[in-house]
Parts: C-alpha cells; sequence; structure tokens
C-alpha cells in the first residue's frame, strides 16, 4: 500500500530466506501478522487455506475465520486446477463451484474477489521450460502443466463467464482494478 509496506515486504523476503528456508522460502503466519502493516494479502492459489477450506468442506464459521485474515479473495481459471480433476479429488464442476463459493464468501463478508492467473510463463509456449524445470524436481506430473500464463483480459472474461457476464467482469476488471 505504502512506503511502510515496501519496507515490511523486504523484511519478510529476508527473514522467509534466512530464517524459514526449507527448499523454498516459508513463512509462519505470526511473522507476516508481525510485519503486516502497509502490506495487501490476497487468499492464494489452491495450496492457500481458503481454497484448502472450501474444497475440503469447512464450515461457514471456519471460512469466515479464514476470510478475515486476507484483503481480498482469489479465484483461479479451472484449467489451473486440473491436476485435481486428474488425481479425483474433484470434478471440474466442483472447480467451478469452488470459485462461485468463494465468491460469495467474499460479498457477503465484504472482501473483494479477484480472479487471477497463478502466472509462472508469459506465453502459453513457455509451458515447456517449466516442465522441465519441473521433471527435474522428480515431478511425476511435469508433462501434463497447467495454462500458467498472462491470459489477457478477453480469456479471462470468458473463462469466468460460469459466474455470469457482469460477475465475471466484476472479478476480473473492476475488482483487479480497485486493488491497483
Amino acid at each position: 500500500k505504502n512506503e511502510v509496506g515496501l519496507r515490511n515486504l523486504y523484511q519478510l523476503v529476508t527473514i522467509s530466506h534466512l530464517r524459514y528456508l526449507n527448499k523454498r522460502p516459508l513463512l509462519p503466519r505470526a511473522v507476516i501478522e508481525e510485519h503486516r502493516e502497509g502490506l495487501i494479502l490476497g487468499s492464494a492459489c489452491e495450496a492457500g487455506e481458503l481454497y484448502r477450506a472450501v474444497r475440503l468442506g469447512a464450515s461457514d464459521e471456519e471460512l469466515e475465520e479464514i476470510v478475515g485474515f486476507y484483503d481480498y479473495l482469489e479465484i483461479q481459471p479451472t484449467g489451473n486446477n486440473q491436476f485435481l480433476v486428474r488425481e479425483n479429488y474433484c470434478t471440474e464442476e466442483d472447480l467451478r463451484e469452488h470459485n462461485r463459493k468463494i465468491y460469495e464468501l467474499g460479498k457477503r463478508l465484504g472482501k473483494l474477489t479477484v480472479a487471477t492467473c497463478d502466472v509462472h510463463f508469459l506465453d502459453p509456449a513457455d509451458e515447456v521450460y517449466r516442465r522441465i524445470i519441473m521433471a527435474g524436481k522428480g515431478f511425476k506430473d511435469a508433462d501434463d502443466q497447467a495454462p500458467l500464463y498472462l491470459r489477457t483480459t478477453e480469456e479471462m472474461l470468458e473463462e469466468f463467464q460460469y459466474l455470469g457476464s457482469e460477475k465475471a467482469e466484476e472479478v476480473v476488471i473492476t475488482n483487479t482494478n480497485r486493488i491497483a
């Protein structure tokens, strides 16, 4: 949000790399809370606590407590989470329903819901580089790359049409601009 937030972000990056590095940098929630001033926190992808809680059927009370920690909620294209369908954790419709649930939680609790891409590479053709990296790390599904490229506004609007045109525009354009 501001210079205090930028300073706190730099501190969190440093702390995560110096104190909590375990193959990748991590941060306990208490450390984030200690340096939270000036930051804007989103709920993250399917690996985040909100999406997991929704997917696992947490109660509304539990979900409300989780949502309270974040400044905005994230939903992502269903293609990002196709591995959950491949591994029989849910169906394609379940992925859409999880996003609808997060959207409704945001509406009910006064939090913006934003459609994000979880971008790992710029263009669709660049997935080959991520495939190589993941194969090198031993991922069995490295050849089944999610479409984690930077989508255009039109692609994102099309992806979220199942919410209805008005809501798709809200999560893709309006709320994104509000955060910016």
